[in-house]
């Protein structure tokens, strides 16, 4: 029954996360985007919120001392950093192709699909979804 509960605490956490997404973009543009409640990147990261849960809980009821805990806190830095790091450069490079797109669009009448650039998070956005994670598996333990 522990098992379940953390794995409900952890999906929570990126339902949560991916709902402040929502209605950011809500408040932002005055208009309702179900679609970034599936989309990657923005604040805050749910990739950080959900492995800082599933990493505080395990803690919490494995012990932070346990070999589980480095476990899920080594997944963790790693789920993080890609986002930072990987992922967002990744999403850079997406716009600068979407421009060369545009721009041979224009003159070339070329009918190529934008890329997706909202891939990665920064520092922040990573930083304020482990907090979030946190704070979940804390109220939620």
């Amino acid at each position: 029954m522990l098992t379940l509960k953390i794995l409900l605490i952890t999906l929570l956490s990126g339902t949560t996360a991916q709902g402040i997404k929502v209605i950011s973009y809500y408040i932002e543009h005055k208009k309702i985007n179900f679609k970034r409640f599936f989309e990657t990147g923005g604040m805050p990261s749910s990739h950080s919120s959900t492995s800082s849960t599933l990493t505080t809980l395990v803690g919490f009821y494995g012990g932070f001392d346990s070999l589980y805990f480095s476990i899920a806190a080594f997944f963790s830095f790693v789920i993080m950093y890609d986002a930072a790091g990987l992922r967002r450069a990744a999403g850079k490079q997406a716009m600068v192709l979407n421009k060369i797109v545009e721009d041979f669009q224009i003159e070339h009448k070329f009918k190529e699909k934008r890329l997706m650039e909202f891939l990665g998070h920064t520092p922040i956005e990573v930083f304020f979804g482990a907090l979030l994670g946190v704070l979940i598996a804390i109220v939620f333990k």
